[in-house]
């Protein structure tokens, strides 16, 4: 039997990462390339991209885009690839949510929500499996949420794109596994970034939904480590189309 360890580790793997500069984008883009990738981060803030490239050293380099511009994508996915060579693996983090009561969702607020959180992961996707197929080794991870099964106040655009998330995983493995590329996606629950900040800054919010998990308390960015690198690694090869929620049992009660 080979050492165990070496199923995780990712190098000569190179990743990209969107929403990298932040929250568990940014985590994501650093424990890949603690694991031995050459990552690309994609985001729009260019100043806080370069503040990770400078963290990360020589295995990272950026990308500066809108990813809910539809019709830049192709070129996006080409200035990835310029970087380090097409990548092996691609972890789509980028996302918005709106908060927007049911009656009040504008379709302007709609269609960024679905270009950034759910066309955004296949188009890039799309771009990159050729190359993924010719190595025959490739790995794609979604972010999935809680609100991929269930609906929260202000949550319906994004809610819906979540849910498009956990089918679109499906779709892919069911295109492409047979090439050697996985599809899979992370489901986390509540971790302190950006995106949930309305949460978190609310104390007896963040505390019922700490009691609600099995664990008893909120995710907490390492929590991610695990199974990120499990889900792009060696270590996931006979696992496809799955949504792993880690979300301390959240939506196991």
């Amino acid at each position: 039997m080979n050492d165990p360890r070496q199923l995780f580790d990712l190098t000569g793997r190179v990743a990209c990462v969107t929403g990298a500069s932040s929250g568990l984008g940014r985590r994501a883009a650093s424990v890949l390339a603690a694991a031995g990738a050459r990552v690309v981060g994609v985001a729009r803030r260019a100043e806080a991209l370069a503040e990770w490239v400078a963290a990360t050293g020589d295995r990272a380099k950026a990308v500066a885009a809108d990813l809910s511009q539809r019709d830049r994508l192709g070129d996006i996915a080409a200035d990835v690839s310029d970087a380090f060579g097409p990548p092996d693996i691609v972890v789509h983090a980028a996302g918005i949510n709106t908060r927007e009561a049911a009656d009040d969702v504008t379709p302007g607020a709609w269609d960024i929500t679905m270009n950034l959180n759910l066309a955004a992961p296949f188009f890039l996707s799309q771009a990159f499996a050729p190359a993924m197929k010719a190595k025959g080794w490739g790995r794609i991870v979604s972010f999935a949420s809680l609100q991929t099964t269930r609906a929260f106040p202000g949550g319906l655009s994004y809610g819906a794109s979540k849910a498009g998330i956990a089918q679109l995983t499906r779709a892919m493995a069911e295109a492409w596994s047979k090439d050697g590329i996985t599809a899979n996606a992370l489901g986390p629950g509540f971790f302190p970034t950006e995106l949930t900040g309305p949460v978190f800054a609310d104390p007896d919010r963040a505390a019922r939904n700490a009691a609600q998990t099995c664990a008893g308390r909120n995710g907490e960015l390492a929590d991610i480590d695990g199974p990120l690198l499990f889900l792009c690694s060696d270590a996931s090869a006979y696992v496809t189309g799955q949504v792993l929620m880690v979300d301390g049992g959240f939506t196991a009660k």
